[in-house]
């Protein structure tokens, strides 16, 4: 749910100067410069004038750095308490400037946005409340702060703009697949929670994120799932955090197509997947590694390989059900199960006292790296073996093969070009006729997957952007 923080102890100075200033503009005649946003069900074009930089306010609100905030507690809870304060404020500016993933680093993407404003200043107008809080444009306005520029063109929401309308507003704004710098994975997520505690639809939501039922559903899933591990992570007053897994996106995509497919076969195979698979995806483990893990990995390659000291500490004694007529017992339904889900809880307490760091005691840290070390190695061999096996054991994958075999041709195209740019042998006719049946093999490609793929992934989705047009291939 959406908070309303009120307003910045300079909003009646704030209110004054946009007054001032949209009075300018309009006594100045001639051609204004506005701004189009979805408003109350509707859309509406708002002026666009200059404020000053430090005239305005970050909003504490924003979804954009959501899930970061957890990265320093204490810092956190000033903001919660003043967000207006000096010192929440510079908590905001540092989040914005940071890599969603590694708080503690500085993101390229703002890099690169500081260097754009630089070269190119602002092309798009940000926006803001009357009283000076930036609905959207914080990133903007943290990196003109930084370059030391004196003002920022901005659109003026109407003068009686609620906190329901920034929040709505934002959204609107921020979460089109054009934004120069997107949302992080897991804000994205949690806007769509706060849309749906909020009472909308899933379709009212699809529409508005520009996204389909079917993916909402999904993100509700994903995120469930991640609020589980944090809950199950909670060990002497450690815990990890959402930001934790930021890098996770198409494994968890993946893992909850993997999962739906089985659970149509099997409640206890899907679980048992999930299970092994979470914790590989904690442990770090590539995408391309993750998909070895099946149903009956843990069973089958996982628990001879882990040390003895985490089975002890991670699998419950199996329960038994007899067999009646035949005086033996079986492994329950449950059993194996519980004892991946444990192995699972096992990792994430030790993954959360390693994240903690220094807050941790000595001891207790040493032990928890020792365990996640040998977690992680055991996880290692048996998904080697597991790949090598289901190389073996499956047909050929006919499809994925052929795009190998046919990025490998283009490889050699590429330096083919070198050669004949070296030697002017290129018949340039000839090319460019080959890439329009290039183009029209994609398109039709494209067609098909989508037909086959419900939930397109990374590749499928660049695909279908590269063929309709909407971005630069490149």
């Amino acid at each position: 749910m959406f908070t309303d923080f009120g307003f910045p102890p300079d909003a009646e100075r704030n209110r004054t100067l946009v007054e001032e200033r949209l009075t300018e503009l309009k006594e100045a005649g001639g051609v204004a410069e506005t701004l189009r946003v979805e408003w109350r069900q509707g859309h509406r074009h708002v002026e666009v004038i200059d404020m000053p930089v430090d005239a305005l306010y970050y909003n504490p609100g924003t979804h954009r750095i959501r899930a970061q905030r957890s990265f320093d507690a204490a810092r956190d809870r000033l903001l919660g308490q003043d967000p207006w304060s000096p010192g929440g404020q510079d908590y905001l500016h540092y989040l914005l400037q940071a890599k969603p993933s590694e708080p503690d680093k500085r993101d390229p993407d703002f890099d690169a946005l500081q260097e754009s404003l630089r070269d190119h200043q602002q092309n798009e107008a940000g926006l803001i409340t009357r009283e000076g809080i930036l609905v959207n444009g914080n990133t903007r306005r943290a990196a003109l702060k930084e370059l030391g520029v004196a003002s920022i063109r901005v659109g003026v929401l109407p003068a009686s703009c609620t906190w329901e309308d920034i929040n709505a507003v934002e959204l609107s704004l921020q979460l089109r697949p054009d934004r120069r710098r997107d949302y992080s994975y897991i804000n994205h997520l949690m806007a769509v929670e706060e849309q749906v505690q909020l009472g909308r639809g899933l379709d009212q939501i699809a529409k508005m994120f520009h996204t389909t039922q079917a993916a909402l559903e999904r993100d509700q899933w994903i995120l469930a799932q991640l609020r589980d591990l944090i809950t199950r992570s909670r060990t002497g007053g450690h815990e990890l955090r959402l930001m934790d897994l930021e890098r996770s996106q198409e494994k968890l995509a993946e893992l909850y197509r993997a999962f739906v497919k089985e659970q149509a076969r099997s409640k206890e195979r899907a679980d048992l997947l999930k299970e092994s698979r979470l914790a590989a995806i904690v442990l770090d483990f590539a995408k391309t590694d993750v998909r070895f893990i099946e149903p009956d990995f843990q069973t089958q390659y996982l628990e001879r390989l882990l040390p003895d000291s985490v089975k002890r500490t991670g699998a419950p004694a199996p329960a038994a059900v007899a067999i009646p007529g035949l005086n033996r017992t079986v492994q329950a339904a449950g059993a194996k199960v519980a004892a991946a889900r444990s192995l699972t809880d096992t990792l994430l307490q030790a993954r959360a006292v390693e994240v903690a760091g220094d807050k941790a005691a000595p001891a207790e840290l040493t032990s928890a790296s020792g365990t996640v070390a040998s977690i992680r190695d055991a996880f290692n061999e048996a998904i080697t073996v597991a790949g090598r096996d289901i190389r073996l054991k499956k047909k050929r994958a006919a499809a994925p093969d052929r795009v190998a075999d046919a990025c490998k041709d283009l490889e050699q195209c590429i330096t083919d070009l070198v050669l004949a740019r070296g030697n002017g042998s290129l018949d340039e006719g000839a090319f460019d006729d080959a890439l329009v049946q290039l183009r029209g093999v994609m398109g039709k490609l494209t067609a098909e997957a989508q037909r086959s793929i419900e939930l397109p992934g990374e590749g499928l989705s660049w695909a279908i952007a590269a063929v309709s047009g909407e971005q630069d291939p490149a």
